[in-house]
């Protein structure tokens, strides 16, 4: 039987040239393994790296006897697109992240950065299904909104040109300022009052200017909000069961082979990393005994922190990764849920946890997920359902007036505890976080296709 005939289009990645015959190897985007292409001398003539192609040949046996059994035997080799050798800015060499940080509209070209993108396609189709299956419904909030839902002031202002002009230097488009989402929570609490279990993954953006690995000014939120719960173990469970579930779809993937195939020396590393997650047992403290533990481990010699760890003070990176290494996982280093933190620490829509606590030292019903390496990954907690005592905490925090009827932008989602409210949680998950710890990348900025982070907004 004669080979089939096929035609091929995509991009060169590299052209070595004998004497009677070249060899091309083509990419298309669909895996990280190019495809060899067999041509003649004249068939190569005007072929370069990074140029558009179409070839057209016999698929047949290698008979180079190389790590692709089959190649292509070109019969017509027509040139889309050209790439001059002379500027095309990714040659056939190592380039460093940083150096391709500066290219984001070509970078995605690279076969690792190609991978990222096709594991993250593969992660978002993989938790549709997961949260489609426990009849969670997919909603789509506002990008835009009226108010800064963690309190913390770290927004973006929304103007539109017609505002910087001089006859309308005090308009604003919407008439007061509104800004860019730095969490989707409060609109999902609204629809978790007709839809009882509800999530999305959007756009998010925060104005910290934290010149870090780990922080973007905008990255994907994946958030959850479920109502009729009246604990935190739903929602713990929720995290752990979508969390094992993606890993152990990646493990058996084409995209999860290829990322392990591209990772070179940390693909041993990266599959500790899933198997921790789907075999170690997912440890649960409270924060009073993180920092007991902490404490301990700094007295015993084990450990010496930048921050000293203090009961009342939020834990650093340095503190959440040194948890998670040591009592995540059952001691085996692996995810570890921390709880109940105090009440100061944490935003204002936070209830109170249960039972008696010590005076000075209340805490609220909430929890972090921390991994080794990344730090926190998952925040969330019961939300305060009862009208008075949100008022009375946001008033408490200087969000209103003590003016009960001058709620502000706030009205809307403190009248949601006054018709029908139900005891309700949910938790917010970086996304992008999430890609660099299954991924193995170290850096959040090599996740992101055109990342922008205080000082840079290329593209």
């Amino acid at each position: 039987m004669a080979p089939p005939v096929v035609t091929v289009h995509g991009w060169i990645r590299s052209v070595r040239r004998m004497k009677n015959v070249s060899f091309a190897h083509i990419a298309d985007g669909s895996t990280t393994v190019p495809l060899q292409a067999v041509l003649t001398k004249e068939q190569s003539e005007g072929l370069a790296t990074g140029a558009s192609v179409k070839i057209t040949g016999e698929w047949k046996k290698s008979i180079s006897g190389g790590k692709q059994a089959k190649e292509l035997l070109a019969q017509e080799v027509k040139i889309i697109g050209e790439a001059d050798p002379e500027t095309y800015p990714l040659q056939k060499k190592y380039q460093t992240a940083e150096y391709l940080r500066s290219l984001p509209h070509l970078r995605s070209r690279i076969p690792g950065n190609s991978n990222l993108l096709q594991l993250r396609s593969y992660m978002i189709s993989r938790l549709t299904a997961f949260f489609s299956s426990h009849e969670f419904v997919q909603c789509h909030p506002p990008i835009i909104t009226s108010s800064d839902a963690e309190g913390a002031g770290e927004v973006f202002t929304v103007s539109s040109n017609a505002a910087a002009t001089n006859e309308n230097k005090a308009a604003h488009f919407f008439r007061d300022p509104k800004y860019l989402t730095v969490s989707s929570q409060l609109h999902l609490e609204a629809l978790a009052a007709a839809l009882p279990r509800v999530w999305t993954l959007s756009p998010t953006f925060r104005a910290e200017k934290s010149d870090t690995a780990r922080h973007l000014s905008e990255f994907y939120m994946l958030e959850v909000e479920t109502s009729f719960i009246d604990s935190l173990e739903p929602l713990l469970n929720t995290v752990e069961d979508m969390a094992k579930d993606l890993v152990r779809g990646i493990s058996n993937s084409r995209v999860g082979a290829e990322t392990l195939s591209s990772a070179g020396e940390k693909a041993g590393e990266i599959e500790e990393r899933w198997k921790g997650l789907l075999e170690n047992e997912w440890s649960r403290i409270t924060y009073t005994e993180a920092v007991d533990g902490l404490q301990a481990a700094v007295n015993r010699g084990e450990v010496k922190f930048v921050f000293p760890p203090t009961w009342g003070v939020g834990l650093q990176a340095e503190h959440e990764k040194f948890l998670a290494q040591t009592l995540g996982g059952g001691g085996k280093g692996g995810p570890v849920f921390v709880t109940d933190y105090p009440r100061d620490l944490k935003p204002f829509y936070m209830l109170p946890s249960r039972g008696e606590t010590q005076e000075g030292r209340e805490t609220v019903a909430c929890f972090d997920l921390l991994l080794p390496v990344v730090g926190e990954l998952v925040g969330g907690s019961l939300r305060e359902h009862r009208y008075e005592e949100l008022v009375g905490a946001m008033k408490k925090m200087d969000l209103v007036p003590e003016d009960e009827d001058e709620l502000g932008n706030l009205r809307w989602y403190a009248e949601l505890r006054k018709w029908g409210s139900t005891e309700h949680g949910g938790f917010g998950m970086g996304f992008d976080r999430l890609l660099c710890y299954l991924a193995g990348v170290d850096n959040i900025r090599e996740t992101v296709t055109f990342p922008r982070w205080v000082g840079r907004c290329d593209c």
